[in-house]
């Protein structure tokens, strides 16, 4: 840890650790919350998923929404990547391909807020067993 020289480093530690124990307390209770999970296959991170995950984990706590961002391994949907899986407490997952910072926002304020589809969807291609 730093050495703390100023109040806006205090600050700075502050919101830091505020962050830390909101992932925590929001991981106790994964199903009431919002997940996001982008996939981090080395195929996902050669197409931008790195900054897709950045931006989730920034931009949701900023717009006061709670949720659980994470990184997956390959979706299999390799032709459509970077990929963001979303759920959203009460409905079924949903897969977003080539997502962009653009459309990144776009599936915040649309689809998480006011639950409504974007395009982009990646169709499931399988039944779940």
């Amino acid at each position: 840890m730093s050495k703390i020289k100023s109040l806006s480093d205090l600050r700075k530690l502050r919101e830091e650790l505020k962050s830390s124990l909101e992932l925590r307390e929001n991981a106790e209770s994964a199903d009431a919350v919002v997940q996001v999970k982008i996939g981090m296959a080395t195929s996902g991170i050669a197409s931008g998923a790195r900054e897709i995950f950045n931006f989730f984990a920034e931009e949701l706590p900023k717009r006061r929404i709670k949720a659980i961002v994470t990184q997956t391994g390959d979706m299999g949907y390799k032709y459509a990547e970077p990929l963001v899986m979303i759920t959203i407490p009460g409905k079924d997952s949903v897969v977003f391909g080539e997502v962009d910072i653009k459309k990144a926002d776009e599936i915040i304020e649309k689809y998480i807020k006011e639950g409504e589809l974007v395009n982009g969807v990646v169709p499931k291609s399988y039944q779940t067993i």
